[in-house]
């Protein structure tokens, strides 16, 4: 196991943010928080409760605008619809708020040397939220929030987020799609929602679009062409990861073909490029994954391979 703790964060009022009948479930991340248990890996890990970001840490990627709608338009006795696919429910603010402030205190103890490696077992998740829209299940972008907090450090030139969902991160590209601080590599499922920059590429955006069927030996080789130039050319000081599990084979939003042990092998190809580049510094923070227990299995893969 790693010298360096791995922390995890999470918050119990993560699960207020409900909806009946939606696949964005608080379920999820019992789930989640149930295999580690029952597993045993919760014991190699060092829990942590998060507490809701500022609003200054939010502000760093989306418009007060954006900011000040969400928290106006919630209810306490009604769900409200903000698109066809994305609700408030009572408590979805705080429950958004919280998973920002997992990341921003895990970058922060990254930074302090405290920790090398965290993980966000939170939701609701973010990358599709661009800087002035919640969509896509996602109210705010928790890894554009983080990675804007590292680069005020002194220590942080360039991050790279490296996404794998099958769902395109649209929201991290939107935020950051002038920024060549911030790589946007991301692997997903080509022709398929969001339909918003898919095509879309800088030298610091990087596209790894999968057709539907793709499987394990697509997705790796995808991965390996696209990535690591990439990351070679950036030469990341801190790497963090959208960590979407919703390309499993057994999920029931997408098309491609992965297997558990995909995240097993991606988190080490991340876990070794982060030893390589930035001192093994790597945020991770939970995305999509809507079959429970292939969910669990691929959280559970991802965090003992974040440990080795």
């Amino acid at each position: 196991m790693s010298d360096s703790p791995l922390y995890l964060y999470t918050h119990p009022d993560c699960l207020k943010h409900s909806f009946a009948g939606h696949p964005e479930r608080p379920e999820r991340l019992s789930a989640v928080m149930d295999r580690l248990q029952q597993s045993g890996l919760s014991d190699e890990l060092t829990l942590l409760e998060s507490r809701e970001a500022d609003t200054s840490d939010l502000a760093k990627v989306h418009g007060h605008r954006l900011i000040e709608d969400l928290f106006a338009n919630e209810r306490a006795d009604a769900i409200v619809s903000l698109d066809q696919d994305t609700f408030l429910s009572p408590g979805s603010n705080r429950a958004a708020r919280l998973a920002c402030g997992a990341a921003t205190e895990g970058v922060r103890a990254i930074l302090r040397d405290d920790t090398r490696r965290v993980f966000c077992a939170v939701r609701p998740p973010g990358h599709h939220a661009e800087t002035d829209t919640a969509m896509g299940f996602c109210l705010f972008n928790t890894v554009a929030v983080a990675a804007a907090v590292a680069l005020e450090s002194p220590n942080i030139e360039r991050v790279a987020i490296l996404d794998f969902d099958v769902h395109q991160g649209n929201g991290t590209v939107d935020i950051f799609k002038d920024d060549s601080r911030v790589l946007v590599a991301s692997s997903f499922q080509d022709n398929f929602y969001p339909m918003r920059y898919m095509e879309y590429t800088n030298p610091h955006v990087v596209p790894c679009p999968l057709s539907a069927g793709s499987g394990s030996h697509e997705f790796r080789r995808a991965i390996k062409d696209s990535w690591l130039p990439a990351l070679e050319r950036h030469q990341p000081d801190l790497i963090l990861v959208s960590a979407g599990f919703d390309g499993h084979r057994d999920d029931p939003l997408g098309g491609l073909r992965l297997e558990t042990d995909d995240y097993r092998w991606i988190t080490r190809l991340i876990r070794e490029q982060a030893d390589h580049y930035c001192g093994s510094r790597v945020l991770s923070t939970l995305e999509g994954g809507y079959d429970l227990n292939a969910l669990s299995d691929s959280v559970e893969a991802h965090l003992t391979e974040l440990l080795n």
